[in-house]
């Protein structure tokens, strides 16, 4: 593994990717830290700090971790790349359902461009209403407990702040273009990593205190728990991967042709189907509808949101039951859009292949089907058992939320699935020299096969 990593700096073009996206994602963390005008930084933070203290939460908890602490101190970036993410998922649920983008789609690269150029102009559009109504949130002191962080509220202050985080996001957009184009690849996804990966040291200060009896006069994490803790971490870094990596392989057998003097087909190859195909996408939109009662009952003091939102608070049994319900839902639905076993068997047919023992056709789709739908099923429980862990551990061991979340969650999914498709890049530029990869045997294997 060491050698591999030291191989990465021989090869001259590999070098210029990896120190051009280490110069992007530190490009990106400065811009963290410069603030939006006319906001008061400490107030919002004193917020946000008092938010995940609590058994509740809202959406912005997800949108903070996506972009990497930034909407706690009300940056530049404060929006990350969030937009973005949401008008990528819309537009590749609008291709599966309206026909002429499913025809684009299918043109090749060009198609991909003009999708592609879809995608930025949504982005601009949820960027512009995000943002102005994080500006109005920003003005209502309601929001905030009578504290009052916007020094000049009104249209002028909604107007900059409106411009300076969709302007924001479009930068941050491009920076992930920037990596894909000219870097390593998985421009967006590591730029989305970094952010995660930012709020490591403030959790390892957090354990550092627990472990200390100065500081509060008796020491509330024991070192044995701590160690629990680690090997636990461990053992779910390795399932994650398990399952991330884990596909079921059906055999496909292409008929024998002749055409004049030439044979074509005749070989064997197989479908990839993958475990967990949703991935994070599924916790991400169980998250946003679970916790949107309790962002509207901090919007709304109205006797029937808080019921609502204090009925399926975070840390009751309905919140769990029907977070776990979501996720399982949102792991089918996204396995139906992106995979259609009819077209796979349509495809098949028309270049005479087969699945031994599987007539082509209806018989080969429905075989498909039957077996998407089981491995789904294991997939969507072990992602349903990943995003409520980090609750258990925080109950469990008394920990704040900000060390429970680096032991489960949408965190850890998405840092190790992005290390995974990274090394796999980084690997196949070592393979192409002819180095070692990060792996003795075999290869590594990506995420969307």
């Amino acid at each position: 593994m060491l050698s591999a990593f030291t191989n990465c700096f021989k090869i001259p073009e590999l070098k210029k990717k990896i120190l051009f996206t280490l110069g992007i994602i530190v490009v990106y963390r400065i811009g963290c830290y410069i603030p939006t005008p006319g906001v008061n930084g400490a107030v919002l933070a004193e917020f946000f700090e008092r938010m995940n203290t609590t058994s509740g939460g809202s959406i912005f908890t997800i949108m903070n971790m996506f972009s990497g602490g930034s909407l706690e101190k009300l940056t530049i970036f404060s929006l990350g790349i969030m937009p973005y993410i949401s008008s990528s998922i819309i537009m590749q649920l609008l291709t599966a359902v309206i026909p002429a983008l499913e025809k684009l789609a299918k043109e090749g690269q060009a198609g991909y461009h003009k999708i592609n150029q879809y995608t930025r102009y949504g982005t601009v559009v949820l960027s512009l209403v995000q943002s102005y109504f994080i500006a109005l949130w920003l003005e209502s002191p309601q929001a905030f407990e009578g504290l009052h962080l916007v020094n000049n509220p009104g249209f002028g202050f909604r107007v900059i702040t409106t411009l300076t985080l969709t302007a924001g996001t479009i930068f941050l957009m491009w920076l992930g273009e920037q990596i894909q184009e000219r870097g390593i690849g998985n421009g967006i996804s590591l730029i989305i990593t970094a952010g995660i990966i930012s709020a490591a040291p403030a959790a390892i200060n957090n354990v550092i205190l627990l472990l200390s009896p100065e500081t509060v006069g008796v020491r509330q994490l024991q070192p044995l728990t701590l160690l629990i803790m680690v090997f636990f971490l461990v053992a779910v870094v390795i399932s994650i991967t398990l399952i991330t990596q884990g596909q079921r392989r059906i055999p496909v057998q292409y008929a024998r042709r002749i055409v004049g003097r030439k044979v074509y087909g005749g070989q064997s190859t197989y479908i990839p189907l993958k475990v967990d195909t949703a991935g994070v996408i599924a916790i991400i939109f169980a998250q946003s509808i679970i916790l949107f009662p309790a962002t509207l009952a901090s919007f709304i003091p109205h006797p029937w949101f808080q019921g609502v939102a204090g009925y399926i608070a975070r840390g009751h049994f309905w919140y769990y039951f029907s977070y776990g319900l979501l996720i399982v839902f949102f792991c089918y639905f996204y396995t139906a859009i992106v995979f259609n076993p009819v077209d796979v068997a349509e495809n098949m047919k028309k270049h005479g292949g087969f699945i031994p023992g599987v007539r082509p056709g209806t018989q080969t789709s429905d075989f498909l089907d039957f077996i998407m739908t089981r491995i789904t099923l294991a997939g969507s429980l072990f992602v349903c058992v990943i995003a409520i862990m980090p609750d258990a551990i925080m109950a469990s061991f008394k920990v704040p939320y900000l060390v429970a979340s680096f032991f489960g969650g949408t965190g850890v999914l998405i840092i190790v699935g992005v290390m995974l498709d990274t090394m796999k890049q980084v690997e196949s530029h070592l393979l192409m020299r002819n180095y070692d990869g990060f792996m003795r045997s075999g290869h590594l294997r990506g995420r969307r096969a």
